[in-house]
């Protein structure tokens, strides 16, 4: 945890400056822009089911450009 105090007569663009000074030091922006788009690894069997999801919807849309019919690349509900 970063702290900074104001000092005596000082101004807050100073401090401002201090703080963000003291927070690229210590590593804290760097850590948190590294987890921040984190997404937590998928169990087997649901990283099955999405890439036999995924291999349906190429394949139909495969189909439809040979049949030259319009493509849709929005995903469908089931």
């Amino acid at each position: 945890m970063v702290e900074v105090k104001r000092k005596d007569g000082e101004s807050f663009e100073s401090l401002l400056r201090r703080f963000n000074r003291k927070i690229q030091q210590s590593g804290v922006l760097v850590r948190a822009r590294k987890i921040q788009f984190y997404t937590p690894t998928k169990s087997r069997n649901l990283a099955r089911v999405s890439a036999r999801r995924r291999a349906e919807l190429t394949a139909e849309r495969e189909n439809l450009k040979k049949l030259g019919k319009p493509v849709s690349y929005k995903w469908k509900s089931r």
